[in-house]
């Protein structure tokens, strides 16, 4: 496997505040590596850098062999090949799912009309959610509207999947059903970059977890290892307050 995603002495500056320090990641095609540490620890930041909707002050981000942190990047390619799924879902609220799903591939990727409902409709029933093909958000649970949101972003076929605490506002009945299609894109082999303290996901689907702490990577090991045998003291501290 080769590296997909590759993080190089990444450091943010919010202000004068340090959200990210010198971190170094490597997440290689069809890993599904998941980020976990406090809040304000500088994960979603992360995220956020890799699709450039933020800036680094200093590093590198690469994407196979295109550096999306270069002054003269194309973001909207980025941003095509890189999809993000956030914790809020951000669908448009005046759209139904379907059209939800295929804005983006029509006017951006000029996919003609038919062929982007075809395929909505293809990633709606992959998601489960084909018979709400013409619901509005509004008329969806939030568990229904987060799965609509992992379709549009698939719907732009990305090179990896970014997730930022895709199921914290969800009720604990609707966890389940979100994380059940992020098992399913792991199972395909989609390279997926996780922020989440969901640990029955990262047992069964992450190939490395990360334990960031202000803003620095702190332990990075395979969940068992991680879970099980922290090195650190710090990534102990954390686990005994939700393991």
């Amino acid at each position: 496997m080769k590296d997909r995603v590759r993080v190089i002495d990444a450091t943010k500056y919010f202000d004068k505040v340090l959200a990210l320090r010198n971190v170094n990641i490597t997440v290689r095609t069809g890993e599904v590596v998941l980020v976990i540490g406090p809040s304000g620890s500088g994960k979603s930041t992360l995220l956020r850098c890799v699709n450039r909707l933020e800036n680094l002050n200093k590093g590198k981000i690469w994407i196979d062999e295109d550096e999306v942190t270069k002054p003269k990047a194309d973001i909207r390619k980025i941003r095509e090949e890189v999809g993000m799924v956030f914790q809020s879902f951000n669908l448009f609220p005046h759209l139904t799912a379907i059209q939800n799903i295929t804005l983006a591939p029509h006017i951006v990727k000029k996919i003609p009309e038919k062929q982007a409902v075809e395929k909505a409709r293809a990633l709606l029933n992959r998601v489960g959610l084909i018979e709400k093909a013409d619901s509005y958000p509004g008329q969806l649970s939030g568990g229904q509207q987060q799965r609509v949101a992992i379709a549009r972003a698939l719907a732009m076929d990305p090179r990896v999947m970014l997730f930022d605490e895709p199921t914290s506002a969800l009720d604990p009945e609707m966890i389940k059903e979100v994380l059940d299609v992020m098992l399913d894109l792991a199972r395909e082999g989609m390279t997926m970059l996780v922020v989440s303290h969901e640990m029955g996901f990262a047992k069964a689907a992450a190939n490395k977890v990360i334990f960031m702490d202000n803003g620095e990577v702190i332990e990075s090991a395979d969940p068992e290892t991680l879970f099980n045998n922290p090195h650190e003291e710090r990534t102990k501290k954390f686990l005994a307050h939700i393991l």
